[in-house]
């Protein structure tokens, strides 16, 4: 079975950048694709966009440019890179095993001054 589990969210302020992590805890983590979620408090969630274990990637419009998705497959591990953060950006980022209902547990990313 496969679980997701994050890590590294946190506060930070305006203009900093922060990185995710999301550890597959599978044989089975290639070839598959990965997405990512953010959930603004008392708003839907919403996709940033998806990466598949060879690297390629999709991003939504609205965080094109500032959020980049890579993906380390020795670890079974998939990262998300963001930058120039406001605190529109704040939330709860999931990463979830596209095509199915496994969800990581979430991580809490706060920007504020």
């Amino acid at each position: 079975q496969v679980q997701l589990v994050e890590s590294g969210g946190g506060l930070v302020q305006p203009g900093e950048s922060l990185k995710l992590s999301c550890k597959v805890s599978t044989t089975l983590f290639s070839p598959y694709v990965y997405a990512w979620y953010r959930q603004p408090t008392s708003k839907e969630r919403e996709c940033l966009g998806s990466i598949n274990t060879e690297g390629g990637t999709n991003y939504a419009d609205s965080v094109e440019g500032r959020l980049t998705f890579s993906t380390d497959n020795t670890r079974n591990t998939m990262y998300l890179q963001m930058d120039s953060l406001t605190p529109d950006d704040s939330g709860v980022y999931y990463c979830k095993f596209a095509g199915t209902n496994v969800w990581g547990q979430g991580v809490q990313v706060t920007v504020s001054s």
